[in-house]
């Protein structure tokens, strides 16, 4: 059975790449990181923020007062839509043979791999070395 994915935008990537490396932060350190990359204000920000939260691509958690955003979903589940994307509609290449591409790469870790893996169906001997 074929799994469907939800596809990030690119905005919603980009935050989600702050905090995938990050234990969670308020908006306005999500949007101190963004700003060598991104030309919002700070409202901008904030709006990016909470609609992720509705989409359920964020935790929003109170801690004395201050906010705190953790993504809900992993990196591989992030990324495996534009993986398969990129394999079937770009490369026109098997799932196996793209995810093959981050083996060896500081991209994903191990456990980020194996997890791509499972997200897109693959067994071990679909990835060649």
């Amino acid at each position: 059975m074929e799994q469907e994915f939800s596809e990030l935008t690119t905005n919603e990537l980009v935050i989600l790449k702050v905090l995938w490396d990050s234990e969670g932060l308020s908006a306005r350190e999500i949007h101190d990181a963004l700003a060598s990359q991104r030309d919002w204000s700070y409202s901008t920000s904030r709006t990016i923020i909470e609609r992720m939260v509705k989409k359920n691509l964020l935790t929003k958690q109170s801690y004395h007062g201050l906010n705190l955003y953790r993504a809900a979903i992993s990196k591989a589940q992030g990324l495996a839509p534009a993986v398969k994307l990129f394999a079937e509609l770009v490369l026109e290449r098997d799932l196996g043979t793209v995810v093959n591409l981050f083996t060896g790469s500081q991209a994903l870790t191990h456990q980020e791999l194996e997890e791509l893996q499972q997200l897109l169906e693959l067994h071990p001997e679909d990835v060649h070395p």
